[in-house]
């Protein structure tokens, strides 16, 4: 739930943000814009997961600067080595 997810994101410390493609009422895209708007959660990394492998849905999450994309199902490895790249670029 994209409304639930911003009230926490407020009320605690977070490193990144691994959100649903299929959040309801509010969606991850719409979640994603309400963090960047945010000046205090603006910094934060997000990763969009999501079963679908729609290419609007990919030019959606690209074109609202999500900082990755990932299809489920993934494994470990593979998010891990998405977490290991984002925290290289915010170095």
């Amino acid at each position: 739930n994209g409304v639930e997810a911003f009230e926490k994101l407020n009320q605690s410390f977070f490193d990144f943000i691994i959100a649903d493609w299929d959040m309801q009422p509010k969606t991850c895209i719409e979640l994603l814009r309400k963090v960047q708007a945010s000046g205090t959660l603006k910094h934060l990394q997000f990763i969009i997961v999501t079963t679908e492998s729609k290419t609007l849905n990919i030019i959606a999450a690209r074109d609202t600067s999500a900082s990755n994309y990932n299809v489920k199902p993934f494994y470990g490895d593979s998010l891990k080595e998405k977490l290991d790249s984002m925290a290289a670029s915010a170095a």
